[in-house]
């Protein structure tokens, strides 16, 4: 949380252990959530809580109870999805604005319309929408702020409408509890004495009029790599296949367009990420915004300090069909060895000298980058010494404290990456 804030975010949601899609790895209970909202409120920023689960009984009982110390709080908004529930805190708690959840898979201006007339002050877009898509919702529902993912990990169903994990886990996604077993390691191996799922001597046309492969009517069984043994049919036909990895969604050239729309709120996916995953995002898109707004031009390195993050690979989702060709160098990202990695963290610095928290390794010689709120420098690592003023060569990783000669900047929340 703080370091979205001090990197530039203008707001930050937490979920609800109990009630939203955030139950695991999750620190914010009452204590956390008011020093949480009092810092935020002191910076004149914003602090959303969601509640967006889609409750089965037990909890829709015990609900309204366990919000009411939490609403006591002074949150400026809840995220919720569940009609039942938002029924519930329109009646206990009129006046609290709230916020439609993505996971109510809001698709058309209708949608949008029918939640303004329940009272909801904004309504979050599914992922599911193209551009144009959003623009045409935006001028037939001009009075409602919209809000729409622009980073972070993508669902293989309509947002968050997911079986998989309850299959394999008995874990629900829509009760918070989501395994991620869209994101699991899977090995392909062709069925032994199967027999051929297409009839022979027909060959299905994909929808671009190419011909379809020949092995792609062939059986095959899926592994994921902790359930050796346990083999799954998959099959695969002009649409593709189904049990796969989504690739996290990255749409910060498209910021531009978005402001333009008129979109309120751009919103970055960052459950179970790092401090630095929630700077660098910020950081990134707080540029893009503050450039789209000055009317400046789209700067490709912004996807260059984007490349650096822990991701599955990246797509754009819905917001655009086809890419045009001039884009096409912007899909592979960056050349490789312009990626980063996060390896440290600047807790002091003085006299051209950083004291530094090892994260990952680094040594003399390496490529580094030294980010705070106040910007960015590059430079090359030319010294460092231990603790106690002791030469030293290479920081080996976590646990290591050393001081390295670097640039002078604000020494609140810097972090330290290298290049590969």
């Amino acid at each position: 949380m703080r370091y979205a804030l001090a990197y530039g975010a203008d707001a930050v949601y937490a979920g609800l252990p109990r009630y939203s899609l955030r139950v695991r790895n999750n620190d914010f209970d009452l204590k956390n959530l008011e020093t949480g909202l009092q810092e935020v409120h002191a910076q004149g920023k914003r602090f959303y809580l969601t509640a967006n689960l889609m409750p089965h009984g037990a909890k829709l009982r015990t609900f309204i109870a366990d919000l009411e110390p939490i609403v006591a709080l002074g949150p400026d908004a809840l995220i919720m999805a569940d009609p039942g529930l938002i029924m519930l805190v329109r009646e206990r708690w009129p006046d609290l604005p709230i916020h439609l959840s993505v996971q109510a898979n809001t698709v058309n201006a209708a949608a949008v319309r029918f939640w303004q007339t329940q009272g909801l002050s904004r309504v979050i877009l599914s992922r599911e929408l193209s551009l144009d898509e959003i623009a045409a919702i935006r001028d037939a529902c001009p009075d409602i702020e919209l809000e729409v993912f622009v980073h972070g990990a993508l669902c293989i169903a309509y947002s968050g409408r997911c079986l998989l994990s309850g299959y394999f886990s008995h874990r629900d996604a829509n009760q918070g509890a989501c395994t991620n077993a869209c994101r699991w390691e899977y090995k392909l191996t062709a069925e032994s004495g199967a027999e051929p799922v297409g009839i022979e001597g027909e060959r299905a046309q994909v929808r671009s009029g190419r011909e379809r492969h020949p092995a792609a009517d062939d059986s095959y069984l899926l592994e994921e790599s902790n359930r050796p043994g346990e083999y799954m049919p998959i099959l695969e036909d002009e649409n593709g296949t189904y049990i796969m990895n989504s690739r996290d969604l990255q749409a910060v050239e498209h910021v531009s367009r978005l402001v333009e729309i008129g979109i309120d709120c751009l919103k970055i996916e960052g459950r179970t990420k790092s401090h630095y995953y929630a700077a660098r995002t910020a950081q990134v898109y707080r540029a893009a915004i503050d450039d789209a707004v000055a009317g400046r031009p789209f700067r490709a390195e912004l996807k260059v300090d984007l490349e650096g993050l822990a991701n599955r690979g990246y797509t754009e989702g819905f917001y655009r069909r086809h890419a045009p060709a001039e884009l096409q160098n912007y899909e592979e990202g960056v050349s490789r060895n312009q990626r980063r990695i996060f390896v440290g963290e600047v807790v002091f610095g003085a006299d051209g000298w950083a004291e530094v928290e090892v994260k990952n390794r680094f040594a003399v010689g390496d490529q580094l980058e030294l980010m705070s709120p106040e910007g960015n420098r590059h430079f090359q690592l030319e010294a460092m010494v231990t603790l106690e003023g002791e030469p030293l060569s290479v920081a080996p990783g976590a646990g290591w404290q050393v001081r390295i000669r670097a640039p002078q900047l604000g020494n609140r929340m810097s972090l330290l990456t290298r290049a590969l």
